[in-house]
């Protein structure tokens, strides 16, 4: 069995077909499995739902007449079973709305920024990036969305407690606020999420990331 598979990310839907979350494959799985929840798969723009069983039916099915080698990714395996991995579970007895604000954490700090110093450009793995605050906490600057941003540790240690102006270093873009999760907008880049797409309203949608 593929731990990356385990640890992928799918789309909650609460009862009324609205994305309202994002959980790793293994709760997703949890919640079919316990009958909380229902695999939705997309199909010619069609939604086809199954419980955990008949999910095993069609994921037998599939692989059956799969041609190899496939992705191990997308799948998972048990003692006696294949199973696909799902992408979207719609929650069955769950109706609350989407949360209307993005939160202010360092995941969605490092996704709005794609993971790239925003002083020289580069971009870094999440664990040598730190976060700065353009405008220094000793000079008033506060923890918000427009004056925090990613930065490597070398471009950290030269602004040092200084503004960028006063440092001679110029932001490659403005921060701002994102509308939708970032974390969300990366992986719809991703071939395995864009069914996730036709669930996104723009106008409402606004995902947790616990």
């Amino acid at each position: 069995m593929s731990v990356a598979a385990l640890d992928g990310r799918v789309l909650v839907l609460n009862r009324l077909y609205l994305a309202v979350h994002i959980v790793s494959v293994r709760r997703a799985l949890g919640l079919v499995y316990k009958q909380l929840a229902e695999v939705i798969s997309v199909e010619d723009n069609r939604y086809n739902s199954y419980n955990f069983q008949t999910w095993i039916e069609v994921s037998q099915a599939k692989r059956w007449f799969e041609a190899e080698p496939y992705d191990p990714d997308d799948w998972i395996r048990g003692v006696s079973f294949e199973l696909i991995v799902p992408r979207i579970i719609r929650l069955l007895l769950y109706d609350r709305l989407p949360a209307s604000e993005v939160k202010f954490n360092r995941r969605n700090i490092y996704a709005r920024d794609g993971n790239r110093c925003q002083y020289c450009g580069r971009r870094f793995p999440t664990n040598e990036l730190t976060l700065d605050h353009i405008v220094p906490r000793s000079q008033g600057g506060e923890s918000t969305w427009t004056n925090v941003v990613c930065a490597c540790v070398a471009c950290n240690v030269l602004k040092g407690g200084r503004p960028p102006w006063e440092a001679r270093m110029t932001l490659i873009r403005k921060p701002v606020k994102p509308r939708r999760s970032p974390v969300v907008k990366l992986h719809l880049h991703h071939e395995k999420y864009r069914s996730w797409k036709q669930f996104l309203d723009a106008a409402y949608w606004s995902v947790e990331l616990k």
